[in-house]
C-alpha cells in the first residue's frame, strides 16, 4: 500500500466531506499514484493558530479521482475518517516518521517511508483499522 503523508497548515481541504482538493491544496501531489493519505498538522504558528498542530486530521483510503480543471484532481476516498483538531498525537503514534518529517522540514513523502514508518503508522489505533 502506498501512504501519502503530508503536513497541513490549515483546515478545509480536505472538509468533514472527504473531498481532497476542494480549495486545491497540495494542488499537482493529489495526483501522485497513492492508496492512502494522512494528513497531519505542522508545527508552524499558522498549524498552530488553526488548531492542528502536531496531530493527525485525516485518514482516506481507496482514492477517486476526478478532473476538475484544477492544479490536480479532486480526490474522494472509500473510506475516510476526519479528526480536525480532534486527532490523535502524531508524534506519540509515528514517532520516527513524526521526528522526520518536523525536524527535517519534510512537506510530503510518499515513495520513501521506511519499514519502520510504515509499521508504525499501521500499527497504532487511530490508523491500524484503515491502513491494515
Amino acid at each position: 500500500m502506498k501512504i501519502l503523508v503530508y503536513k497541513r497548515t490549515h483546515q478545509g481541504d480536505p472538509g468533514p466531506d472527504g473531498c481532497f482538493g476542494i480549495h486545491d491544496c497540495m494542488g499537482a501531489v493529489r495526483d501522485r499514484a497513492f492508496d492512502a493519505v494522512i494528513g497531519v498538522g505542522g508545527i508552524g504558528s499558522e498549524a498552530q493558530s488553526q488548531g492542528i498542530s502536531g496531530m493527525i486530521n485525516w485518514i482516506g483510503v481507496g482514492p477517486h479521482k476526478r478532473d476538475a480543471g484544477k492544479r490536480g484532481p479532486e480526490v474522494t476516498f472509500d473510506h475516510f475518517v476526519y479528526y480536525g483538531k480532534e486527532g490523535p498525537d502524531f508524534r506519540h503514534n509515528a514517532p520516527l516518521l513524526a521526528e522526520r518529517m518536523y525536524t527535517k522540514n519534510v512537506r510530503s513523502i510518499l515513495d520513501g517511508l521506511t519499514v519502520e514508518e510504515k509499521s508504525e503508522i499501521k500499527s497504532k489505533s487511530c490508523c491500524k483499522f484503515h491502513l491494515a
